[in-house]
């Protein structure tokens, strides 16, 4: 090998081999050409998350799970780091990521179900049952593929579920008005006209662009497809709509690939595609919306593996690295994102028989109640590193908003028993009244927000949805309390109703001068 330096009295290794100035601007040219593309394919190629931990700073990596499992007859053995995560959920008894501070009742709950050997539930409509060496196991309706073993060592009772609703699902009410029944049937027409025209132009997209007529996939879901179906599932079957939600349905269980690589939002994927997932199984009772909530919810929790267990905004569903926003102060995470986990998670866990979920949630409750919180508020960034608030912006409309509104559900989920979000919600709503609620010289009633100290004396849009969480809220609070919360509810509403009232725009629409 030869070694080319720099000798005294001799001129440099480029003059060396004959080089002219201009060669040797295309030499360096070349050279750094070649230096571009190296690194650039080191960091922007797909898969290259082993390399990019080497580069960049922790808070925007995570590891992913190194775990082998050994076949049935002998004991399984894992070689995992403190951050290896699950990709199925474990058919133990007491599954390897149950931890002391496992919520006590699903860990009884795993250990009672793990003991008796009483006979499956039923099974759900449109499913049929295959014996085999005396095990009862339920098998998806014809045409549906099998769907992905979740290996619960408790099942979910979907029938009692059905028997606990207040009402039907499907269906008329007794003594239902004709005007009413009107009504009912116009939405469903326009309903059917939205899918039936999504169906045409778009379907399999995230969303339909009327104008263009065209889909669109966007880059909120990490590579996923289908928003709009998985949206539309629920309300095609309630509303009787067979023929559009059996479309749907057969979408899902041959066109929803969660094999996917992109850079997906923790919340979007959660509400949307999770919470969709969830809500139609539990109307319907078919495995296959179940299983696909589960697989989507076991690639969210590399999201949470942060100092703190606040999780962060975005994260890579193929290689599991997750960041917070670029927008977002100081790579913080945002409020209403990481507080809108609560509910999917509490049900993903229950159906699963793995706790790691509610693990994850409640260990967030514990980090909110843990911060101290300026005024009894809650400021809409905190840092996943230190769990300490990032900066003292309150809002109850964006960056604050869902988070209040899974308090209070959380409680009633719960069958009431969730006390601790009851707490939460009555805290925060008390700090919101005594900080935030403000009457403008118009009379109109508003939440204004708050940054450090100081009122904006605004209230943004998405903060309308606040009159409905308080007036569910009121309808359960203390009698001191419930009067005076229906009419802040009721005033809330009322000043929404104005904002669009008073602009230009409802004018021209409903032809007020």
């Amino acid at each position: 090998m030869v070694v080319l330096r720099k000798l005294p009295g001799m001129p440099g290794w480029p003059a060396a081999l004959g080089l002219r100035l201009p060669q040797k601007f295309l030499f360096l040219l070349f050279l750094s050409g070649l230096l571009t593309l190296c690194f650039g394919a080191l960091f922007l190629l797909p898969d290259s998350s082993r390399f990019k931990r080497l580069f960049l700073p922790r808070r925007a990596t995570a590891s992913a799970s190194s775990s082998s499992s050994a076949s049935s007859s002998s004991a399984s053995s894992s070689s995992t780091r403190d951050t290896d995560l699950p990709r199925s959920p474990p058919a133990a008894a007491e599954p390897r990521h149950a931890s002391p501070a496992a919520p006590r009742r699903l860990r009884e709950k795993l250990r009672t179900a793990a003991r008796m050997a009483g006979p499956p539930a039923r099974t759900a409509p449109g499913s049929r049952q295959q014996v085999q060496g005396g095990e009862s196991r339920a098998q998806p309706a014809s045409g549906a593929p099998p769907a992905r073993e979740t290996r619960a060592p408790f099942r979910f009772d979907y029938e009692r579920f059905r028997r606990s609703l207040r009402h039907p699902v499907r269906g008329g009410r007794p003594g239902e008005d004709p005007e009413t029944r009107a009504r009912r049937m116009k939405i469903k027409e326009m309903m059917k006209f939205a899918w039936d025209n999504y169906k045409q132009y778009a379907l399999g997209k995230n969303e339909l662009r009327p104008l263009t007529k065209n889909g669109h996939i966007g880059n909120m879901f990490g590579g996923l497809r289908g928003a709009t179906v998985i949206d539309a599932l629920d309300t095609l079957y309630i509303m009787e709509l067979e023929e559009e939600f059996q479309e749907a349905k057969e979408w899902v269980e041959k066109s929803f690939d969660l094999n996917v690589n992109g850079e997906a939002s923790l919340f979007e994927v959660n509400i949307r595609y999770i919470g969709g997932l969830l809500a139609t199984y539990y109307l319907t009772g078919e495995e296959v919306f179940k299983s696909k909530a589960l697989e989507l919810g076991e690639k969210l929790l590399p999201a949470f593996n942060t100092p703190t267990g606040i999780p962060r905004g975005v994260i890579n569903l193929g290689s599991g690295m997750s960041w917070s926003w670029g927008w977002a102060s100081a790579g913080s995470s945002i409020l209403a994102e990481f507080g809108t986990l609560h509910l999917e998670f509490l049900h993903l866990s229950e159906l699963s028989g793995n706790p790691v979920f509610a693990e994850k949630v409640m260990n967030i409750r514990r980090v909110l109640n843990r911060v101290e919180k300026p005024q009894g508020l809650y400021p809409n960034f905190l840092s996943p590193v230190t769990g300490s608030w990032v900066q003292h912006h309150v809002s109850i409309g964006g960056l604050g908003d869902s988070f209040y509104e899974y308090l209070i559900k959380s409680w009633l989920m719960s069958d009431k028993k969730d006390s601790e979000a009851k707490k939460m919600y009555d805290d925060a709503l008390e700090a919101i009244e005594k900080h935030l609620v403000k009457k403008s010289a118009g009379g109109l009633t508003y939440i204004a927000e708050w940054r450090g100290g100081i009122l904006d004396h605004k209230m943004g849009h998405l903060a309308c949805f606040s009159g409905g969480m308080i007036a569910l809220g009121a309808e359960h609070a203390a009698e001191e309390r419930r009067q005076r919360h229906m009419e802040l509810a009721a005033e809330i509403t009322s000043t929404c109703h104005e904002s669009y009232a008073r602009s230009e725009l409802w004018r021209a629409v409903s032809g007020e001068e």
